[in-house]
């Protein structure tokens, strides 16, 4: 890779697969909690466009207060996963920040901001939302899989100006125990306050729970030409 990913940490050991062309556009993927990029790389490279460089960095290792405090791969710490439930608010924004520098990484190696995808699963799409939403840089789009807004209430105040001409696709399972589809719907509604209302497509699955599929992904993660 070009350039130097030690002043990004979250580039050093991602997942990324290359592109077998002269890569002109990226996809960022964030997993959810507990997992590591490895998992959505190998998915990701299944459905690759040539010229396409998927990056799928690892979330650090951090003790979990949802899960007993048990230290394990997460992006922020999560307190609950109910809409009025406490949000580490600094672990939030630091994580954003750290996603902001590895699409800064990629727009300074040739690849402009409007031809990076990002998205993410759980709390990696939660993470992905609230990125994209407080980024100067305005992105092809996001791809928010089975995942809420993080931080609701300062919305749409704490939105970047560029945000309203944001491109969303929310995809939700109507089983999912972990964050029901009614959490998808209300982020959708707080979504159509910050961006152009059009530009948020709410998509729910029957009978998929908190998991995605081959379609979904398939369907989202992908540049434009």
């Amino acid at each position: 890779m070009c350039g130097n990913t030690m002043s990004v940490p979250l580039l050093t050991d991602a997942a990324t697969v290359s592109g077998a062309e002269r890569e002109t556009a990226a996809v960022i993927f964030l997993h959810g909690l507990g997992d590591t990029g490895h998992s959505w790389a190998d998915a990701l490279s299944t459905i690759r466009l040539p010229h396409v460089k998927y990056i799928c960095p690892h979330a650090p290792r951090i003790p979990v207060t949802l899960n007993m405090k048990m230290v394990m791969p997460s992006w922020f710490d999560l307190m609950g996963l109910s809409p009025d439930a406490p949000e580490d608010e600094a672990g939030i924004k630091k994580a954003a920040e750290n996603i902001k520098a590895l699409i800064e990484h990629e727009m300074k190696n040739g690849i402009p901001a409007n031809r990076i995808v990002l998205g993410g699963f759980s709390q990696g799409g939660a993470l992905s939302l609230y990125t994209a939403l407080t980024c100067p840089h305005p992105l092809a789009g996001i791809v928010a899989l089975s995942c809420w807004l993080p931080l609701h209430r300062a919305f749409p105040q704490a939105a970047n100006g560029s945000a309203k001409d944001l491109t969303i696709l929310q995809c939700h399972g109507e089983l999912d125990p972990m964050v029901p589809v009614r959490f998808g719907a209300l982020t959708a509604e707080k979504l159509r306050s910050v961006v152009t209302p059009a530009r948020v497509q709410f998509k729910t699955y029957p009978g998929v729970m908190h998991s995605s599929c081959p379609q979904v992904s398939e369907q989202g993660c992908a540049p434009p030409p």
